[in-house]
């Protein structure tokens, strides 16, 4: 009932506004003004008396010009909480035509109180007016999510997306605005599925930007400890510092997984016997922990340039070039473990190769045997087949002859066993 009393109050709306347009006369913006103005009131005073849930409901019903206009007659004091009713594609809706940003995307502004850092989600341009933020992290944005932030502070967000087609020489750089730009990849360790993720990270203002396409670990602990641990970080250039220093951290626990992983496939490879379906599977495992490896060794790479980058362009003060040399120092201490995992990983897949090898060798040693037992069969049957046989045992019932003779083929099989069985004992190792 209420969403046909708006569709009703949106209809008369646009026939008396149409009808004031097409006629000429006196005072003609007065009269428009107040048409306008009745039928607005009618809808907002509508609006206020209906529930939250009802309200979101109608919002969904709407075509985008009536939403538009619906949502401008709605109390300030509730637009947040009809937000979270609504579904996505209208507040995506109500996005790219206001200055709220969508559904999918999350943007989290942190300032400094009292040494800590305080967090806020922005959920509209408008929420920023209200902060004095040094890092806005911003995740899964869309064009027009990242063109209204940049807006606001005066610069342009890229999109993360597009950080992969740049050449790396290129990755790095600073702006005639002053804003730094620094595109590097963060590890996101995840069982089955490790990858290198793109982040531009922009410092403009003393404000850090961060843009990404989805969560990582790596963000999420520089998020706790600031909140948590007074006087963490000063400002934003600190804080750019301090992501790159829990990269590397976090880089190194990853490891140290690896590590304890490839302990456990030691234990298997080294043992007594592995059968071939354990062997794939561990060499799957090798393969696995050697890919991460590398993406962990390519990415305190990115680190180490971009932190190299912001020290030779003489942008860090003494401090901050103190807390650089020494990110650079645990990342060099980072490749010599991943050198040392790299031989670690090609002796075990060397050793389960050589597994795989023992075992087809074991089974290409029964065939041989095989073949070496029924060999001297093939010559004896063969001369059963003759002629000259059946002219020998012409006196000889046949059931008896072929009996004999199929006795004698298996004492002469016997005999090659026990032959074959005392050579390999003699051959065999003490």
């Amino acid at each position: 009932m209420s969403l046909h009393t708006v569709q009703d109050l949106l209809n008369k709306h646009r026939i008396i506004e149409n009808m004031v347009h097409k006629q000429a006369m006196p005072r003609h913006g007065l009269v428009e003004t107040m048409v306008q103005k009745q039928h607005l009131v009618e809808l907002s005073s509508l609006l206020a008396r209906l529930e939250l849930a009802e309200i979101a409901k109608i919002l969904d019903e709407l075509s985008p010009e009536d939403l538009i206009l619906v949502w401008g007659q709605i109390d300030g004091d509730r637009v947040d909480d009809i937000l979270d009713e609504v579904s996505d594609s209208t507040r995506d809706a109500l996005a790219s035509r206001s200055s709220y940003l969508g559904s999918a995307c999350v943007v989290n502004a942190f300032e400094l109180a009292q040494g800590r850092l305080c967090q806020t989600t922005i959920e509209s341009v408008e929420d920023l007016d209200e902060i004095k933020p040094i890092w806005v992290d911003l995740v899964g944005t869309t064009k027009a999510d990242r063109r209204k932030i940049g807006q606001y502070f005066g610069l342009e967000l890229p999109d993360p997306e597009d950080l992969t087609d740049i050449e790396s020489s290129a990755r790095f750089y600073v702006e005639e605005n002053s804003e730094i730009h620094l595109h590097s990849d963060f590890l996101l360790d995840r069982e089955g599925n490790s990858r290198n993720v793109p982040v531009a990270l922009i410092l403009f203002r003393d404000i850090l930007f961060s843009v990404r396409a989805e969560e990582l670990p790596v963000f999420r602990l520089q998020r706790l400890r600031a909140r948590t641990q007074v006087g963490y970080v000063s400002d934003g250039m600190g804080m750019l510092l301090d992501l790159y220093a829990a990269d590397a951290e976090y880089s190194a626990d990853s490891l140290e997984e690896i590590y304890s992983a490839l302990g456990e496939v030691g234990k298997k490879v080294l043992s007594e016997a592995i059968s071939d379906e354990e062997a794939a599977k561990t060499l799957a495992g090798i393969a696995e922990e050697e890919d991460l490896n590398g993406r962990i060794r390519r990415n305190v790479l990115d680190t180490r340039r971009a932190l190299t980058f912001l020290i030779r362009r003489k942008l860090l003060s003494a401090a901050q070039i103190e807390d650089a040399q020494q990110i650079l120092r645990d990342i060099e201490s980072l490749d010599g473990h991943t050198a040392f995992l790299f031989d670690k990983i090609n002796f075990l897949m060397d050793a389960t190769v050589g597994f795989i090898n023992i075992n087809q060798n074991k089974f290409i040693n029964r065939l041989t045997v095989l073949s070496v037992i029924f060999m001297p069969l093939n010559v004896i049957a063969g001369i059963g087949g003759m002629s000259e046989f059946s002219m020998m045992t012409k006196d000889i019932p046949w059931p008896v002859a072929y009996g004999i003779f199929t006795v004698g083929l298996f004492i002469v099989a016997w005999i090659t066993f026990i032959i074959l069985r005392f050579y390999e004992k003699r051959n065999r190792p003490r």
